[in-house]
């Protein structure tokens, strides 16, 4: 686990985390993250888990981090947050199934390689326009600079009338758990037949997992 504070402290996480996969570095975690914005919100409700999948902003202040977005109005996820503020957020990039043919030895089993950060936190909501606007004013830059011109244009009762449909959210992140399932526990060859393989890959989540485990040092070409 990473608290949000320091870089290599270790406690009991709350998802599953070998030692060959845990990130124990924040700033790699959270440059994953900034890659990887469009996070999957979930919430503990009394009929169960609720969850939406939505874009955010992830903001540092010193050793405090925050994830800022927001939800239509008719999504009932920000009642929940009202109403249960701890929340987790989860954020997932490539991911690949690994054929056990990428192996040397005979016996061995097909697996996923996959990164993601899981974060937790306490939630605020937010219906004033003031916050409302100030949250669009962080995600519109972050997603499409150019949009700010024509967001700007917009007629202030159409503007109005889209701040009345949503509502903003920001989460003051207390942990987070970085895990990247990228075949650390294989062979340098082994590894470097894998990223052979995804590579070539049409799929741009396959070859983005191939991609990941580059930036990673993982393979043979990285062996200096």
């Amino acid at each position: 686990m990473l608290p949000v504070v320091g870089q290599d402290f270790k406690q009991e996480t709350t998802v599953y985390i070998p030692e060959h996969f845990r990130v124990e570095d924040r700033a790699t975690a959270l440059a994953f993250m900034r890659a990887h914005p469009f996070a999957i919100l979930v919430s503990a409700t009394d009929d169960g888990p609720f969850a939406t999948h939505v874009p955010v902003v992830i903001r540092e202040s010193g050793d405090h981090l925050t994830i800022r977005g927001h939800v239509a109005k008719a999504n009932p996820h920000w009642r929940y947050l009202q109403n249960e503020p701890t929340c987790l957020m989860i954020f997932h990039g490539p991911h690949a199934y690994i054929s056990p043919s990428n192996y040397d030895t005979q016996e061995a089993v097909p697996t996923w390689n996959y990164g993601a950060v899981h974060t937790y936190g306490t939630a605020k909501t937010f219906t004033e326009p003031e916050h409302l606007l100030n949250i669009l004013h962080d995600l519109i830059p972050t997603f499409e600079a150019s949009y700010e011109q024509q967001w700007a244009s917009l007629s202030e009762a159409y503007r109005q009338r889209l701040l009345n449909h949503i509502v903003g959210f920001e989460i003051a992140v207390t942990k987070l758990d970085a895990k990247f399932k990228l075949s650390q526990n294989r062979t340098r060859k082994e590894q470097q037949q894998i990223i052979d393989s995804l590579s070539v890959a049409s799929d741009t989540a396959v070859a983005g997992t191939a991609g990941l485990m580059c930036e990673h040092g993982l393979g043979l070409k990285k062996e200096t």
